[in-house]
């Protein structure tokens, strides 16, 4: 079985083109667009897969060297199981055939026991991503993000960035959500915070992070747990983050990102990454895309190191 994709080029760093989905363990895929605002453009991030792949072009010859941030080699004896199937083929106008393609991917991923990781795409691609998700069983979602994303509608639309935790929270195999990195105005009314927070939600502000490290979330983890990071670029802090729609100071570091990925990935069962809301244009140096797409390596070792 295949995906309905476009190649990628040049592959994501460590990743293959040429294995087939049955045989892969990790499926990295684009998803460019989610489901649209009306009178508000996403076509801004129809090249946000392509552009983190680049990031790391140079160094794509090199997964076999000892990498500092995840302890060992991402790929030391070249037999690592890690597929880039390119990007699905969405339209920046078509909220509901996006969601589709988005579900079926995902949901072929699974069906062959690899573990899918998405580049977004804006904040609602991980709606049907997180639906496809449902064979796993109960799931723990880590949000790592600016906003807690529990509008119920915006400009009409339930199936929007300002809604995904709202939606997740509807479904019947999420157990728990634990919101992580959430500072500024955090895109909610009080009513959304009460009704986050009667569902059950956890919400780690990020000067919680800072304040107290990353086992102010840890300790909210279900151990063994099937787990789910979804992880918006502006979680992070805009002095190294700054290729966003919303920038907003007081974010996380890279360092305390990537120690979440891993303390997660040790504690639980990390069976599902996204990283959405890279937009390539803010990204004027490039060290943005960099920071992102060494995330993204991270996220990809942190499920190869404990075999899921």
């Amino acid at each position: 079985m295949t995906l309905d994709t476009v190649s990628p080029d040049p592959a994501f760093f460590g990743a293959r083109t040429d294995l087939p989905l049955a045989e892969a363990g990790i499926v990295l895929f684009g998803a460019p667009h989610g489901s649209p605002y009306p009178e508000f453009s996403n076509a801004a991030l129809a090249g946000t897969a392509d552009t983190l792949r680049r990031a790391l072009h140079h160094d794509a010859g090199w997964a076999h060297h000892w990498d500092f941030d995840l302890g060992r080699p991402l790929d030391d004896d070249g037999t690592l199981a890690f597929l880039d199937a390119g990007n699905l083929k969405t339209d920046p106008l078509d909220g509901p055939g996006n969601r589709e393609k988005i579900r079926a991917a995902t949901g072929a991923i699974v069906a062959a026991g690899a573990v899918p990781v998405m580049i977004g795409g804006d904040d609602s691609v991980p709606i049907p991503f997180i639906e496809a998700l449902a064979p796993l069983g109960p799931l723990t979602i880590v949000q790592v993000d600016a906003h807690i994303d529990w509008r119920d509608e915006r400009r009409g639309e339930r199936f929007g960035f300002s809604s995904t935790m709202r939606r997740a929270s509807e479904m019947t195999h999420v157990e728990h959500i634990i919101q992580v990195g959430i500072r500024g105005l955090g895109s909610a009314m009080q009513e959304e915070v009460q009704i986050a927070e009667t569902w059950g939600a956890e919400i780690v502000t990020a000067r919680e992070v800072h304040r107290h490290g990353i086992d102010a979330i840890l300790d909210h983890v279900p151990a063994g747990t099937n787990c789910l990071i979804t992880l918006d670029c502006d979680a992070m802090d805009p002095s190294i983050m700054k290729a966003v729609v919303a920038p907003t100071p007081g974010g996380l570091t890279y360092t305390q990102v990537i120690d979440l990925i891993h303390g997660v990935a040790h504690k639980a069962k990390l069976r599902a990454f996204d990283l959405i809301e890279f937009i390539p244009e803010r990204d004027s140096d490039g060290l943005s895309a960099l920071t992102a797409a060494r995330v993204l390596v991270n996220a990809v070792g942190a499920v190869a190191a404990t075999g899921r």
